[in-house]
């Protein structure tokens, strides 16, 4: 995967990876304005927490970018303008409002210069921000590497790598700091209805690096667990509250569920930007539904009788008492969630 960006800035447009057209094709998307990455975060051309927050502080950039420079109202307006109707994306990823509150912050501080300089100051943050999640990333596999045993089976869901993110990856940064250390990594991949990100992305970058990799249906990780095929599971997040619970792909509340039942580890992989210090506990996280023909269709085909009511959350709530460790770039929390990640707010 280190020749296949996520996200970049290139002359005055970002260039993003179309996670939609994968594995078919590698088809890269050139974004003059903040409209674009609107729809691209909507459309899930983009996707995943830590990248999605990534563009969007580059959005902000765009919005901007071509305002005269004698134009100073013009551009708060426009700038505000895109923040705002960029946190409006998609409501559960925490990641999306931190970078967001970071272009603001950084709109706030550099209000005294000079448009020309403006638009530099927050095209510096939004970079930094795209390099700093790189290296929170890399941080966060280093630290994980010690949940892993020497020979790792490891069941994952959706994809938390270097397409969820700037580079690298939170629950897949794990497994590659994790082959760096010479560890022996078997990974079994969950589909992940009702998109795909696991047969599509996970499996594809997976197997980019020459991992050992076997795709499942969602419904076949019981069986898997029983068969003693996994001895670890290692997820993603999109949101984690004060307590430990964590929002993230729907289906990944199961899996936790029954990796308790098999007493098989079950393991949270986010940087601290993911974590929401100001909800208590997950039944505060705005949980995203999206459109019923996600489910009623795989791709152009129908696949369910016309008229069928649907229920699509795009996520769902794992609680903190299922957890057994949850990885960041400053270390490994481990229970009492709710004190431990209570240090981290401070």
């Amino acid at each position: 995967m280190d020749d296949i960006k996520t996200i970049q800035w290139v002359n005055g447009k970002v260039r993003l990876l179309d996670q939609a057209q994968l594995p078919e094709e590698l088809v890269l998307l050139e974004i003059s304005d903040h409209n674009g990455i609107v729809n691209a975060i909507k459309n899930m051309n983009l996707r995943g927490a830590p990248a999605i927050g990534i563009a969007a502080a580059f959005g902000v950039v765009l919005a901007v970018w071509n305002v005269p420079e004698t134009d100073r109202s013009g551009f708060l307006v426009k700038a505000n303008k895109a923040i705002d109707e960029l946190k409006a994306t998609r409501p559960t990823a925490k990641n999306l409002f931190w970078a967001l509150d970071k272009m603001r912050n950084a709109l706030s501080r550099n209000l005294n210069k000079s448009i020309r300089d403006l638009k530099q100051a927050l095209l510096k943050e939004a970079q930094e921000i795209l390099e700093d999640d790189i290296q929170r990333c890399k941080t966060l596999g280093k630290h994980g590497v010690e949940l892993l045993q020497n020979r790792a089976n490891v069941l994952t869901h959706c994809n938390a790598g270097a397409l969820a993110t700037g580079d690298y990856g939170t629950a897949l940064g794990i497994l590659r700091a994790g082959k760096q250390a010479g560890k022996k990594i078997k990974v079994y991949v969950d589909e992940t209805r009702p998109l795909f990100q696991g047969a599509r992305l996970t499996a594809f970058e997976l197997m980019e690096d020459g991992f050992d990799v076997t795709l499942i249906c969602d419904n076949m990780a019981a069986f898997v667990m029983q068969q003693g095929l996994v001895n670890i599971v290692i997820v993603g997040a999109d949101r984690i509250a004060r307590n430990g619970d964590v929002a993230n792909k729907i289906g990944t509340y199961g899996l936790a569920v029954i990796a308790q039942k098999h007493n098989i580890p079950f393991v949270v992989a986010a940087p601290l930007s993911t974590f929401d210090f100001t909800l208590e506990t997950g039944r505060d996280i705005p949980i995203e539904e999206r459109a019923p023909e996600e489910v009623t269709k795989i791709g152009a085909k129908t696949i369910a009788p016309e008229g069928v009511k649907v229920y699509n959350p795009a996520f769902d709530i794992t609680p903190h008492y299922l957890i057994h460790a949850i990885v960041t770039e400053k270390g490994i929390i481990k229970p009492p969630f709710w004190e431990n990640i209570a240090k981290l707010a401070k």
